[in-house]
């Protein structure tokens, strides 16, 4: 069922890894918000068939895209703009855990694609989409937690997280002056498909995890609650927030948690 109020009500939206986790939830939300959305994903199957299931209620297509590739991701935009006329909000959302291993044994092979679907594939969203939103729009990346604070996740991928936070501050600065909003969402630890298969645990595994880590209690961050906060970024709600690190995390950075303190209790009590 379709919300009161649509607050996407006639835009275009391109989410990158919009086939599963906090994407697909995004997509589903945007979608119900009114917006049309086009999913761009190398999870060919699983991305046509979100599309499928989000069309009957709402305008979702999917296009294959590996954000690694920059021609790829200036075709997504290309194609968000032939079919629809513009872009409005580009929600770049692909990502990798990567390598688990510390910095002492980090293979900079794998630090490069971390980086390179991190960091690339954010500064090639923010490159296409920001040329093409003539009249203003909003852009938005998925960092982390882990792009403020060391101690949640490997080296490469606390690494990548904190240059996306520096290249959105610095598209911010740049893309201002022509109405383009940029900014940050960075949660916190939660069950996604990605996170799961990163720790080897189920979902309700990884959320029990999470859950005696964060601070807030009585609520476990799901991938709705990362696509809400994206919403508002999204939306013309947060028309004058730009440059912003909107994180949702139960003020776990507050007071400086640590998820692996966490799970060096919960491999000693198992």
């Amino acid at each position: 069922m379709a919300p009161a109020y649509s607050r996407l009500e006639g835009k275009v939206a391109v989410i990158t890894g919009g086939a599963s986790g906090i994407g697909e939830a995004a997509a589903r939300l945007f979608a119900s918000h009114g917006a049309t959305v086009v999913i761009a994903d190398i999870q060919d199957d699983l991305g046509r068939s979100v599309a499928a299931s989000i069309s009957p209620s709402g305008n979702c297509t999917f296009i294959h895209c590996d954000v690694r590739d920059e021609a790829q991701v200036a075709a997504v935009v290309a194609h968000a703009v032939e079919a629809h006329g513009r872009i409005d909000v580009m929600f770049s959302n692909a990502g990798v855990v990567g390598t688990m291993a510390s910095v002492l044994e980090l293979d900079l092979a794998e630090l490069d694609n971390v980086m390179a679907v991190h960091l690339r594939g954010a500064a090639a969203s923010i490159k296409h989409a920001g040329r093409a939103m003539a009249a203003g729009g909003s852009i938005i990346c998925t960092a982390s937690v882990a792009s403020v604070q060391a101690g949640f996740s490997p080296a490469a991928y606390v690494a990548a997280k904190h240059a996306i936070l520096g290249l959105v501050k610095a598209a911010a600065a740049e893309l201002g002056p022509k109405g383009v909003r940029v900014n940050c969402v960075s949660p916190f630890g939660l069950a996604t498909p990605l996170m799961c298969s990163a720790m080897g645990m189920s979902p309700q595994k990884v959320d029990d995890v999470t859950s005696a880590a964060s601070v807030l209690k009585g609520k476990v961050l799901k991938t709705e609650d990362v696509a809400a906060a994206a919403l508002f970024l999204a939306s013309d709600e947060s028309a004058f927030v730009s440059g912003h690190n909107l994180i949702v995390d139960g003020a776990t950075t507050v007071v400086g948690a640590s998820l692996s303190a966490v799970l060096q209790l919960s491999s000693h009590a198992n």
